[in-house]
């Protein structure tokens, strides 16, 4: 068996084409060339059998180096048919994807059983064709071919031949070339599966058969062809919930799993197909309320304990003992808000005792072992950790007296089942176990009822995870992630996570992330990527900074003197990058305090000018001192905000890999240094900030993230969903189009920024639309905070008249979830509090209290959970009708 493969494709001088058969790492086919277009290369198949369906793709290598790839999770295929020895001839174009790849992602398409070995031919020479058509087997369709000539049945319906489904929506149909005769146009059918009566016709103009002169033996592959039914096209209505923010009657303090599940079933109901949660792995610090803030995980596998399903969990043998659990959880589940600590410590003592009493059971079966075989490489380190985080209070494994560098060997042998510490060790195996079996089965639950979950992988790690323990080589513990300025904070984030050393990632292909996303995708069928401008170039932030405004963007292009003199600014290190202080700038900030900050803060340097003492040089030194002595100092948060003020009242940043270089400091305008400078320096910095920021590292920007990105999204067949809110280089969405990612619409945040509010109706295709996010204000909180803008909002937007209502009426927040399920966006993906607004009646009455998240708020507690319960939103007739009508009325349902 001879497998022979050729493609058009014009390379540049001195590289040449390959081809690459999945399964087969490292190995590649070179092709070779007459003339620089057209590549073939032949390739001896003993190593495969009749039946068999083999994936493959094009590469493009400059000697031993590969620069070019096909890229996404559809690759082209070959399905050999003879069991004799044939040669097979496969024609092929360049692809990277299919124009609509989402319908190619398990969110659209499932990733249902396909068999390995399709229905091998008897056709001594033929001519297969093959087409990529999405979405047929979740309508209970099958391809079919009919055209002229007898072998394609006449143009009659019934005579048509369908097409077999080699892999999820790859059809094949091999042809006895010599019964071709006058078969010269055909066009493509979809029918029933399984009376193939007539569903659909193909549009457009009939194909035309192209037959080949073949010798016995030879079996031609005609190049894949994209088709889509005109039904084919599907848009999406949704709802954002954390799964903590779930209420039953019967959940314990917290949403669950089982809650989900319900949620699930309310989805169905109201004709929404997706379900969009936040991240949902394990947070486990300190144990105090500080650890529901769910982007720091511990664990980018684990997750996390609370969402056990307690209903699914036997119960104790003591009714006792099982009736207080039931009561203080009733108690719980009673209250407004989440009360995170008591929850978390109940669900924990309820499970220690669950498991000394049946967990040993169920670690001998089975479905365990199977599980732990599989989550092994991350859930014995997990384990170990949460042990010894337990043990020595503490999850910052620095200070660990004992295994504070992690060893793999030594770490194995703790989990051991003849280790003294097994069974403390062998808990967190039960209890992430259930945690595994009760999700899966709330996946698998989703994916038969056609609704996509979508999870959220936060862009960082903690400091204090297993990760940061186990594979330190990975990230750049020197330094602290972040965001500039936005706006959601005037002083720009601190997330205090550590940044990604991507050269190490580089090396290994990125196998961290891939591994990463392959988990997830056992749960869910689209994601939505955290801050993805952090693939692009991260926000790095110093150590010693509490703030945002210091950092640097890294990977970033910093500047010699030389070139900031260049732009027509003199560069003054001293006075341009040190933190400049005068008397005019204390009395401003500090006013009638400005004499006891002297005293306290400052040395004097020359005339009215002064210097931070070293000891409170920094903006963490002068946190350590306000928290020690805070509550004896008069107006001490003003104090100690005005002393942040003046460390970052500076222009530029040195670099922190390359000294002598220099980044603009962010917002720089804004500080009271640049108020000092002259007319013509202002001008000349601002040209210099602008060309920074906005111009000299887009192409560099866009090679840094074309690097990662396509690698990483093409790790699963997940729907690939970016959050590009922020400041956001005009090469991000040249790499999200390119690579398909949806982009985030809000219509209080445009991307245009000569528009205050965004243009709904001019909302791309691929993109998520949504009122606001969890970072936000609900659409009834930003209706009042500002009543200018709600004005605006009002009469331009919504086009009313008269008085603007106080609150956000029933009426105007329906208008307002009606005009987002009416956009462009292929996912509307609406936050449940704002579905709940349309009814006066049913939702909260304190719009604040809905709110989930205040990211200027870094102490922020996460507690919000829906104020009616799952069985009683079921219940709401009339509001789930009113849904149902607006999601089936927007083409969406």
């Amino acid at each position: 068996m001879m497998l022979t493969f050729r493609i058009t494709y014009k390379a540049q001088w001195g590289e040449h084409l390959a081809v690459e058969i999945d399964g087969q790492e490292g190995v590649a086919l070179a092709l070779t060339t007459t003339d620089g277009e057209v590549w073939e290369g032949c390739l001896d198949g003993a190593g495969h059998h009749a039946g068999e369906v083999v994936a493959y793709r094009y590469s493009v290598w400059r000697e031993d180096v590969c620069v070019r790839r096909e890229r996404g999770t559809c690759l082209h295929t070959m399905h050999l048919e003879s069991p004799t020895n044939a040669l097979y001839m496969m024609t092929d174009y360049w692809r990277d994807q299919p124009w609509a790849g989402y319908l190619f992602s398990s969110a659209f398409s499932g990733d249902f059983p396909s068999a390995d070995y399709a229905t091998p031919s008897i056709a001594k020479s033929s001519i297969t064709l093959r087409v990529l058509c999405p979405t047929l087997h979740q309508k209970g369709q099958v391809l079919a071919i009919v055209g002229a000539g007898e072998a394609l049945g006449n143009w009659k319906v019934e005579n048509a031949i369908c097409f077999e489904e080699v892999k999820p929506n790859v059809w094949h149909l091999t042809l006895d070339v010599f019964q071709l005769t006058g078969c010269s146009e055909y066009k493509f059918v979809a029918l029933d599966a399984q009376t193939h009566a007539l569903a659909e016709w193909e549009g457009g103009d009939n194909h035309r058969l192209y037959v080949p002169e073949l010798d016995l033996g030879v079996h031609y592959m005609l190049p894949e062809q994209e088709l889509y039914f005109p039904s084919t096209a599907q848009k999406v209505a949704g709802t954002a919930v954390p799964i903590f923010a779930l209420r039953s009657e019967h959940s314990q303090g917290v949403g669950d799993f089982g809650d989900l599940k319900q949620m699930v079933d309310w989805a169905v109901l109201t004709h929404q197909r997706a379900l969009q949660v936040l991240p949902i792995n394990d947070t486990t610090i300190t144990g105090t309320w500080t650890d529901s803030y769910p982007y720091n995980p511990i664990s980018n596998y684990a997750l996390h304990p609370m969402y056990v399903d307690l209903r699914q969990v036997p119960q104790l043998k003591e009714a006792a003992k099982q009736a207080e659990f039931a009561k203080q959880f009733r108690q719980l589940n009673a209250l407004p808000e989440i009360d995170y600590e008591r929850v978390n410590k109940l669900k924990r003592d309820f499970l220690r005792l669950v498991f000394r009493e049946s967990g040993k059971e169920v670690l001998k079966s089975e479905s365990f072992k199977a599980f732990m075989a599989h989550a092994a490489h991350w859930l014995r380190p997990y384990a170990a950790f949460s042990y010894l985080r337990d043990k020595f209070g503490t999850a910052n494994f620095g200070e660990w007296p004992e295994h504070a560098v992690y060893n793999a060997q030594a770490i194995d042998a703790l989990c051991r089942p003849e280790s003294p510490e097994y069974e403390k060790i062998a808990y967190y195996f039960y209890v992430q176990y259930l945690l595994h079996v009760q999700f899966l089965a709330v996946s698998r639950y989703a994916r038969e009822h056609s609704v996509i979950l979508k999870g959220d992988i936060p862009i960082g790690i903690s400091r204090n995870s297993v990760e940061a323990w186990v594979e330190p080589f990975y990230f750049n513990l020197n330094g602290q992630a972040g965001a500039p300025p936005d706006a959601f904070s005037a002083n720009g984030q601190n997330w205090g996570f550590p940044t990604y050393n991507w050269e190490a990632m580089r090396q290994d292909g990125y196998l961290w992330w891939k591994r990463r996303f392959s988990n997830m995708a056992q749960y869910f069928t689209a994601y939505r990527i955290d801050h993805i401008l952090g693939f692009f170039r991260i926000w790095e932030i110093p150590t010693h900074s509490v703030q945002g405004l210091l950092g640097q963007f890294s990977p970033a292009l910093p500047m010699s003197e030389d070139e900031i003199n260049g732009f027509g600014l003199r560069f003054q290190r001293d006075f341009m990058t040190q933190p400049f202080i005068c008397d005019d700038i204390l009395r401003r900030i500090f006013g009638e305090q400005e004499e006891w900050v002297k005293r306290t803060f400052l040395t004097h340097s020359h005339y009215d000018v002064w210097c931070l003492r070293p000891e409170f040089a920094t903006q963490r030194a002068v946190e350590a001192y306000f928290h020690k002595e805070g509550d004896r100092i008069h107006n001490a948060a003003h104090l100690r905000d005005g002393l942040f003020a003046l460390i970052n009242n500076v222009l530029f940043v040195e670099d922190s890999k390359q000294r002598g270089l220099y980044h603009p400091r962010i917002a720089a305008q804004q500080t009271l240094l640049f108020e000092r400078l002259q007319g013509h320096e202002k001008e000349a910095f601002n040209r210099l900030y602008n060309h920074y920021f906005y111009e000299r590292h887009t192409h560099f920007w866009y090679d840094c993230a074309m690097q990662k990105l396509p690698e990483i999204c093409a790790a699963t067949s997940m729907l690939p969903c970016g959050e590009d809110l922020g400041m956001v280089p005009d090469c991000v969405p040249w790499v999200m189009n390119e690579l398909q990612v949806l982009s985030l619409e809000i219509e209080r945040m445009p991307k245009n920024p000569h528009h205050e509010f965004g243009q709904l109706s001019e909302y791309p295709f691929r993109s998520v639309c949504t009122i606001g996010t969890h970072d936000m204000a609900t659409m009834r909180g930003w209706w009042k905070e500002d009543s200018q803008v709600t004005a605006r909002y009002y009469y331009n937007v919504l086009g009313r008249g008269g008085d603007v209502p106080a609150e956000a009426l029933g009426w105007i927040c329906e208008e307002i979830v009606r005009r987002h399920l009416e956009s462009p966006s292929l996912l509307c993906i609406l936050a449940l509090q704002d579905w709940l607004a349309i009814d006066e009646q049913l939702r909260l009455p304190n719009a604040d209290a809905e709110r989930i998240n205040v990211p200027a708020n870094a102490q922020h507690y996460w507690r919000y959970r829906m104020h009616i319960s799952l069985e009683s939103l079921m219940k709401q007739a009339a509001f789930n009708s009113r849904i149902t009508q607006l999601v089936e009325q927007s083409g969406r349902a």
